[in-house]
């Protein structure tokens, strides 16, 4: 379920073996690790990720002048990436993918965990348009049970992407399961792949609430 190369990504689930990978996740997972470091971490390690999922992109080719000469370059055409942030803890991995690409345009969907149920409750919706365009990369840093992520593809897919990613700290096996169940051509990037889930919905080891510990509401 891992692979070593960028270019394996179609085939599924791809987990990113990079030593800077590791370090920040080992600084999320630390339950002593205080809000701004994990702030850090989690910018940190977007980066990493992020720089797995637009691997291959597709460029252009131009002319560009340095300051001795013009040189064959490539760059990447507009409305190539859409990064969608999985309300409200995607927030964390979309901070530094925006810096990664500044040139993506960037949609949100809001969605919460019923506790009882353990069900995605829709609570808002903002997607740019012309999805299909390009890829596009789902952000939300635990896939637990799936039922989120499944949900943001949905709409996603309804709203015209194509080409869809979806970029998650850890995952869960039940939530890989529940991805390739709903929606198989959507490939899966992330730091590590964890036991399972408790009682609760928890993924164990896990890192306890991506979001609250980002935003300092625990």
């Amino acid at each position: 379920m891992s692979a070593d190369r960028d270019g394996e990504l179609a085939a599924g689930v791809t987990v990113v073996d990079h030593a800077l990978a590791a370090h920040y996740l080992a600084q999320l997972r630390d339950r002593t690790t205080p809000m701004p470091a994990f702030r850090d971490a989690m910018r940190g390690l977007s980066l990493v990720l992020g720089a797995a999922a637009t691997a291959d992109l597709p460029l252009r080719s131009v002319t560009v002048e340095t300051p001795l000469e013009a040189t064959p370059a490539r760059r990447l055409d507009d409305d190539t990436l859409f990064l969608v942030s999985v309300l409200r803890a995607g927030e964390g991995l979309l901070e530094g993918l925006r810096h990664l690409a500044p040139g993506a345009r960037i949609g949100h969907v809001g969605l919460y965990r019923d506790p009882a149920t353990l069900k995605p409750v829709h609570y808002y919706e903002h997607l740019p348009p012309d999805m299909g365009r390009g890829l596009v990369l789902i952000v939300d840093p635990m896939l637990a049970t799936g039922a989120s992520a499944v949900a943001a593809v949905d709409r996603v897919k309804r709203h015209g992407g194509r080409r869809v990613r979806l970029v998650s700290v850890i995952a869960a096996p039940e939530g890989i399961a529940a991805m390739r169940e709903a929606h198989p051509d959507v490939s899966i990037v992330t730091a590590a792949i964890d036991r399972g889930l408790d009682s609760h919905g928890y993924i164990r080891p896990g890192l306890g609430d991506a979001g609250d510990r980002y935003f300092g509401t625990q």
